[in-house]
């Protein structure tokens, strides 16, 4: 069971509360410095900067490195809290809040893969302070990578993406979820769960999520690769060996985006093999920030 969020912020009373705490457990939706193109690379977080996109469940000021995760199609910052509590303290966890969800469920989703990533980027830049690894899943994976050719771009200094559960960039299968009606759609969802990720019998909550839902994947299944400079920093490719959204032949090709090193990591499981794996895809993680 994934545990709540502590970033909620309560407005209409207990059963607001409730239904809040409801979505934080499914994990679905329900001082800045300023850039000195002379400095970069050699940015200094004098504090923690306050940003609605930004979520730090265990704040480690002493790690020496930064890993930021980014959840799937529908999910919120909540989704990674167990993994965050895992890696603390000797990393310091930053976890991607889209809006349209949870505290931001009064904001205006947005369905454009570039836009998201230009957004993500700027939010970004104020923690680039110490070494970042950028880990996302699913539609994750794909914005991780759009900020880390971003980032690099700004000279950060990135120690590797970790790419879970989606192919890579230019990879493309015809896909259409955002299109779908909602009763079409929410039985996608439960069948892209299985028995991994907890969806709720409840209905009437998943259409409560819907718009967030078909944002995301409006998001990533429109999203297009434009050719680039390749990153420099690692790619570590993740996928589950029955995932129905991408072979381990499909993940590997996650290799051709690097000049830098690349591993493929098959676990068991499907699209959704973290949520039983987490503590091995931890291992990985440490690997890299020890």
């Amino acid at each position: 069971m994934l545990a709540a969020n502590p970033f909620v912020f309560v407005e209409d009373g207990q059963e607001r509360l409730r239904l809040i705490r409801d979505e934080n457990e499914l994990g679905l939706v329900f001082n800045t410095n300023h850039h000195d193109p002379s400095q970069r690379g050699q940015r200094m977080l004098a504090k923690a900067p306050f940003s609605p996109w930004i979520r730090r469940f265990h704040p480690a000021p002493e790690a020496r490195n930064r890993l930021v995760f980014f959840p799937h199609a529908g999910s919120s910052a909540s989704f990674f809290f167990p993994a965050s509590r895992m890696l603390a303290p000797s990393v310091d966890v930053l976890v991607v809040q889209y809006p349209g969800r949870q505290d931001r469920r009064r904001e205006t989703c947005v369905d454009d893969m570039d836009l998201l990533s230009e957004l993500v980027a700027a939010e970004l830049l104020p923690w680039a302070d110490r070494p970042l690894g950028l880990f996302g899943h699913s539609l994750g994976a794909t914005l991780a990578f759009e900020v880390a050719r971003r980032l690099e771009h700004e000279r950060v200094q990135l120690l590797g993406v970790f790419a879970s559960g989606r192919r890579a960039p230019a990879d493309q299968r015809e896909e259409a979820m955002h299109l779908l009606d909602d009763d079409t759609l929410i039985k996608a969802m439960k069948l892209l769960a299985g028995n991994e990720l907890e969806i709720p019998d409840d209905d009437e909550l998943l259409r409560s999520t819907l718009s967030a839902v078909r944002s995301d994947y409006k998001a990533v299944e429109t999203y297009r690769y434009r050719p680039g400079p390749l990153l420099s920093s690692p790619i570590v490719a993740m996928t589950g060996d029955n995932d129905p959204k991408v072979t381990p032949r499909e993940a590997e090709a996650w290799a051709q985006y690097t000049t830098g090193t690349f591993e493929l990591r098959v676990f068991e499981g499907a699209h959704f093999y973290l949520v039983r794996r987490m503590e091995q895809v931890n291992e990985v993680l440490r690997r890299t920030f020890s």
